[in-house]
Order: structure tokens, then C-alpha cells, then sequence
């Protein structure tokens, strides 16, 4: 498994392998982690239409 670290997760840029409704390109803008630091959601805001999941 790759390991990664979330502090630079905020604000990095992913792309979709598969495009649902024209939204291909995503920016990570929220981060939730519990009080020992684990990752519990990440949420992604597409860059075509403004939508966040």
C-alpha cells in the first residue's frame, strides 16, 4: 500500500479514470481526522462544475 501523508493531501489535484458528467479534474478541499490524526473524509470539489462530494 502506498502510504501518504494528509497535510499535503489539502489542496492537490486528482483526475478521474473515468469521467461522470464532464468532471474529470478534482481539487481536494476538505479534510476530517479524528484526535489520533486517521483519515476519515476527504472531500473533492470538481473543477468544471463547482460540485463537492
Amino acid at each position: 500500500m502506498n502510504r501518504f501523508t494528509p497535510a499535503k493531501l489539502k489542496l492537490s489535484k486528482w483526475t478521474a479514470r473515468q469521467p461522470e458528467n464532464r468532471e474529470k479534474h478534482f481539487l481536494v478541499t476538505d479534510l476530517e481526522m479524528d484526535e489520533a490524526g486517521t483519515l476519515l473524509r476527504v472531500e473533492l470539489q470538481a473543477v468544471h462544475s463547482g460540485r463537492a462530494q
